[in-house]
């Protein structure tokens, strides 16, 4: 009986496998992206054995392909970053048949002809990605040096000191605006300038193109949670308009925060700040810092609720050994108005120091969740942050990291699910075990013998 229940529980847990395979599957396609790289010295890279379709290489895997250029090739290394790629692009736009003059990638794949040694990894994850410029800046003990053109020539590269050269491709704000063929030619005019520069310097290098992000990621899993194929006539979906996310810069772009909806209340009365926060050339963010353990944002308000207000999200960056990672939390939020400060505490804000943080409502209203909880009850402030969205560690560029989002990974629908499976799985069981008890009978008449006779008792 045993046996036979173990056996549904058994195919249940198969199945839950085989579920969670295809989710970590589908969830690794979105975080890919190429990476090629090519050097000046000969045997730096054996040829990869593993770089199969549908391979994806983890950052230890990567780390073994760069630890021996690093050591032993030139300790020169330029990274090319790009916002976007994928591989699909060099398919799309690499010359074909021979036919180089329609290449988007004509000083590339001239590099690569020419390089002494040379990698094409097709898929990289993209957390292998994101601390690339951390792991190269270990490695070559030198900090990374961010230059354009005119930077570049006047540097003096000496081939016995590392050196770490960021070279962040352009067209990535405007991109939407361009054909990819355009933004990809021009990104290859970058490539071939800079390496021009170093070849009339005869500076021994490594160097490195990948990208941020993929940039058909987004087209093909639309297509795979909205159903293969496509009603006759059906119209396609408005495009949304939306507003660049507030950026404080100091060198570099450092803390990001954007939301659909900015919306707070002082004794009642609702004011909508959207439209006065985000794409706003002229907002006040006097008061904003930022380091590598504390960042604070800051957003002053003229003649608010009939006063100036401001709103301070203040961030921490901390190092957790149990996790080996650093995470960053909001620990509270600072509303200064009216000669007082009204604090919200933001606890559950948080996430690894490499991604952002998302959540559809950060509220201090208890039907929306109530992430944002005063420390003094009860508040005349309420604040309301609808799709809300904050980075303040690790930014690169304008762009958002991958977000860690505020849901709880099993939401009522999926423990419905879970218990109704548990349920029915019970029933069956039951009938299993009810099934496997019935006994045939072990005793018959023997006709030759006397028959059976039944006394009646009266």
């Amino acid at each position: 009986v045993m046996a036979a229940a173990d056996s549904p529980v058994r195919m249940g847990t198969q199945w839950a496998a085989a579920f969670w395979l295809l989710v970590a599957a589908v969830a690794a396609a979105e975080q890919q992206v190429p990476l090629v790289l090519w050097s000046s010295d000969r045997d730096l890279w054996a040829p990869a054995a593993d770089t199969h379709e549908g391979h994806i290489t983890s950052d230890l895997q990567l780390s073994a392909y760069l630890d021996p250029a690093l050591e032993l090739g030139p300790r020169n290394v330029l990274l090319f970053l790009q916002d976007k790629l994928s591989i699909e692009d060099f398919t799309a736009y690499g010359g074909v048949f021979g036919n180089k003059q329609d290449s988007a990638f004509s000083n590339l794949e001239n590099a690569l002809d020419l390089a002494a040694s040379s990698l094409v990894l097709p898929a990289v994850d993209w957390y292998a990605v994101s601390t690339l410029t951390t792991y190269l800046q270990e490695k070559l003990g030198a900090s990374p040096l961010h230059v354009d053109l005119a930077t570049l020539r006047e540097l003096k590269l000496n081939a016995s000191l590392p050196a770490l050269l960021l070279i962040r491709l352009p067209y990535t704000a405007s991109s939407g605006l361009m054909a990819p063929r355009e933004v990809l030619t021009g990104n290859d005019e970058v490539i071939g300038q800079v390496l021009n520069t170093l070849k009339s310097e005869d500076v021994p290098y490594t160097a490195a193109l990948t990208a941020i992000r993929p940039s058909r990621v987004a087209r093909d899993i639309a297509m795979v949670a909205g159903g293969i194929g496509r009603q006759l006539l059906q119209k396609q979906p408005a495009s949304t308009v939306t507003h660049p996310p507030v950026s404080y810069n100091d060198t570099a772009p450092r803390i990001l925060f954007w939301a659909q909806n900015f919306s707070v209340a002082y004794n009642g009365q609702w004011r909508d700040l959207t439209s006065l926060t985000f794409g706003v050339q002229e907002l006040n963010l006097t008061g904003s810092f930022w380091n590598d353990s504390i960042a604070r944002l800051s957003l002053t308000y003229e003649q608010l609720f009939g006063t100036t207000v401001t709103f301070k999200f203040i961030l921490a960056n901390r190092f957790y050994p149990v996790s080996a990672r650093h995470w960053f939390t909001m620990e509270h939020l600072e509303i200064h108005g009216n000669g007082s400060v009204v604090y919200f505490n933001a606890s559950q804000v948080t996430g690894p120091s490499i991604y952002s943080f998302h959540c559809e409502y950060v509220s201090s209203e208890s039907k929306i969740g109530s992430l944002l909880v005063p420390r003094t009850q009860p508040s005349l402030w309420m604040v309301t942050l609808q799709d809300f969205q904050i980075q303040a560690f690790n930014v690169m560029g304008e762009q958002f990291s991958y977000a860690s989002d505020c849901a709880g990974f099993f939401s009522p629908g999926i423990w419905m699910g879970l218990l109704t499976s548990l349920f029915m799985l019970f029933i069956f069981t039951y009938g299993l075990h009810m099934i496997l008890s019935l006994k045939t009978m072990d005793r018959f008449d023997d006709h030759k013998g006397p028959t059976i006779s039944l006394t009646q008792i009266v």
